[in-house]
C-alpha cells in the first residue's frame, strides 16, 4: 500500500517558521506531482503548493506566495514546505498529496490526487 505521512507541525508564533515534511512508503514516488493542501476549521480544503515530478515546475495558492516554499527530494521520497513568516489565518491541518505526473506539471485540485497523508497541525498564535 502506498502511505504518506507529514511531520513538523506545531505550535508557534505569528512571524515564525515552521518546516513541514511528507515522506511516502510502499513504493517510490519519484515519477509523481506532489502537493500541500490544507484546512481550517469549518472551512473546505484548499490548494497551498504543488511541485512536478521532476522539482522543476512549482506553483502557490496566492496567500502564500513570497512566504512559503516546497522542496522535494526524490531520492528520499519525500517532500517539504518551508513556512516562513507565519500568520494566524495560516493555522490548519496540513495534508501531503500525491499522483502521477499531470501534463501541466501539477494541479491545484484536490480531487486529482490519489494519494493523501493523514494531516499535521499547524497552530499560529497572533
Amino acid at each position: 500500500q502506498v502511505q504518506l505521512a507529514e511531520s513538523g507541525g506545531g505550535l508557534v508564533q505569528a512571524g515564525g517558521s515552521l518546516r513541514l515534511s511528507c515522506a511516502a512508503s510502499g513504493r517510490t514516488f519519484s515519477l509523481y506531482a506532489r502537493a500541500w493542501f490544507r484546512q481550517a476549521p469549518g472551512k473546505e480544503r484548499e490548494f497551498v503548493a504543488a511541485i512536478s515530478w521532476s522539482g522543476g515546475s512549482t506553483g502557490y495558492a496566492d496567500s502564500v506566495k513570497g512566504r512559503f516554499t516546497i522542496s522535494r527530494d526524490n531520492a528520499k521520497n519525500t517532500v517539504y514546505l518551508q513556512m516562513n513568516s507565519l500568520k494566524p489565518e495560516d493555522t490548519a491541518v496540513y495534508y501531503c498529496a500525491a499522483s502521477p505526473t499531470f501534463s501541466s506539471g501539477w494541479s491545484l485540485k484536490s480531487e486529482r490526487y490519489d494519494y493523501w497523508g493523514q494531516g499535521t497541525q499547524v497552530t499560529v498564535s497572533s
